[in-house]
C-alpha cells in the first residue's frame, strides 16, 4: 500500500475518526444530517468579503418544467469586462455537499489571481434524486450560463467545468453530454479526484479499502444512492459514470488529478489513457502519498501546494488560448 506523505499522515491523524469514518447504506441519513449540520454555508454577504466580490444566486428553470436549479455566481468586484467562467460542482460522494460551501476557497484561490468568474451549481442530490437528476440539473444550468453570458458578465467561449470526487465525475459525465448534445461546448474540464466508475473492480479500490479517507465501501454506498435499481447493471450510462463511455474523442482538454494513495486512484489514471488513446488532450497527475481530500485535511502541506500551483498553471493556459 503506497504510504502517506508525513504531513498528509500527520493532519489525518489530527482528524482522528472523522477522517476514517465510512459510509455505509445503513448510516446514509445521518451522514447527511451531519453534514448539513456541520458543513459552513456562507451568505451572500459574507461570500463578498468586504466588497471583493459581486456575488448573487440565479435561478435556471429545469428541462421539462421540473423546478429550478440554483447558481451561485461570483466575480471580482469593480471589473467591468467579460471574464473566462469556472463552472464548479462540489463534491461529497452525491449525497452531501452545498454550492456555497466551496466559494470561499474558489474565489481566494483562483477567481482574483487568475481574474476568473465562477458559478457554482446546487444540483440535487441522492439518494432522494437518482441519476439523471444531478447531470442533469447540471447541463441545463450549463446551458442557460451559456446562452446568458451577458448577464453574468462571462466570456462564453472561454468556460471550464470542474469539481472535485462527484462534481469531478459530474464534470466528465458533463463534458460528454455537452459534446453528445452539441450544446455550449467547454474549452477544459478539471477533474479532482473524481469519481469516474461505479464498478469498484480497480486494483486501488481493493488495495485501498479501508485504509482511504474515501474506501471502496463509502464509495459503492454513494453510487448506490445515486443509481437505485441500476447500480451494478452492466448498461449503466455514462453520464452516470464516465469510465463506461466508449468515445472519448472531441471532448475538452482534461485535468485529471488523484493521489497516489486513494481509491479512485485508478479510474482516474485509466480515464487519461483514454481520452490520450481517443486522441485527446489530458494532463495527468497523480500526488504521491495523497489520500482521497488531501487538500482539504492538509492545507497547508507542501504537497497540496505544489497541487494547487499545478492547477493554477493548467487553468491560466487553458484559458488564455
Amino acid at each position: 500500500m503506497p504510504a502517506l506523505d508525513p504531513q498528509v499522515r500527520a493532519a489525518v491523524a489530527a482528524a482522528g475518526e472523522r477522517a476514517r469514518e465510512v459510509l455505509t447504506p445503513q448510516g446514509l441519513a445521518a451522514w447527511q444530517e451531519r453534514d448539513v449540520a456541520a458543513r459552513p454555508r456562507p451568505t451572500l454577504d459574507q461570500l463578498r468579503d468586504g466588497g471583493r466580490f459581486e456575488v448573487k444566486e440565479v435561478r435556471v428553470p429545469r428541462a421539462g418544467g421540473g423546478g429550478e436549479v440554483t447558481l451561485v455566481s461570483a466575480r471580482p468586484a469593480g471589473v467591468r469586462e467579460a471574464l473566462p467562467l469556472l463552472y464548479y460542482l462540489h463534491g461529497g460522494g452525491m449525497v452531501t455537499g452545498n454550492a456555497w460551501s466551496v466559494l470561499p476557497r474558489l474565489l481566494r484561490a483562483w477567481a482574483l489571481p487568475l481574474g476568473l468568474a465562477v458559478v457554482s451549481v446546487e444540483y440535487r442530490l441522492a439518494p432522494r434524486t437518482r441519476f439523471p437528476g444531478a447531470v442533469e440539473d447540471c447541463y441545463a444550468a450549463l446551458v442557460w450560463a451559456a446562452g446568458h453570458a451577458g448577464v453574468l458578465g462571462v466570456d462564453a467561449r472561454r468556460v471550464v467545468i470542474g469539481g472535485k470526487s462527484a462534481g469531478g465525475g459530474l464534470a466528465a459525465a458533463l463534458a460528454l453530454l455537452a459534446r453528445d448534445r452539441g450544446a455550449a461546448a467547454p474549452v477544459g474540464q478539471l477533474l479532482l479526484s473524481p469519481m469516474l466508475d461505479d464498478r469498484g473492480d480497480t486494483f486501488s479500490s481493493h488495495q485501498m479499502a479501508g485504509h482511504d479517507t474515501w474506501d471502496r465501501t463509502s464509495n459503492a454506498t454513494a453510487w448506490r444512492a445515486l443509481l437505485g435499481s441500476r447500480y451494478g447493471a452492466a448498461d449503466v450510462s455514462p453520464y452516470a459514470a464516465a469510465a463506461r463511455a466508449t468515445d472519448l474523442s472531441r471532448l475538452p482538454a482534461a485535468y485529471v488529478d488523484v493521489g497516489s494513495a486513494e481509491t479512485l486512484r485508478d479510474e482516474a489514471v485509466a480515464y487519461a489513457n483514454a481520452i490520450w488513446r481517443a486522441g485527446g488532450e489530458a494532463e495527468l497527475h497523480v500526488w504521491p502519498g495523497a489520500c482521497h481530500g488531501f487538500d482539504t485535511l492538509a492545507p497547508h502541506a507542501v504537497i497540496t501546494q505544489d497541487a494547487h500551483d499545478a492547477r493554477t498553471r493548467w487553468l491560466r493556459r487553458i484559458l488564455q488560448r
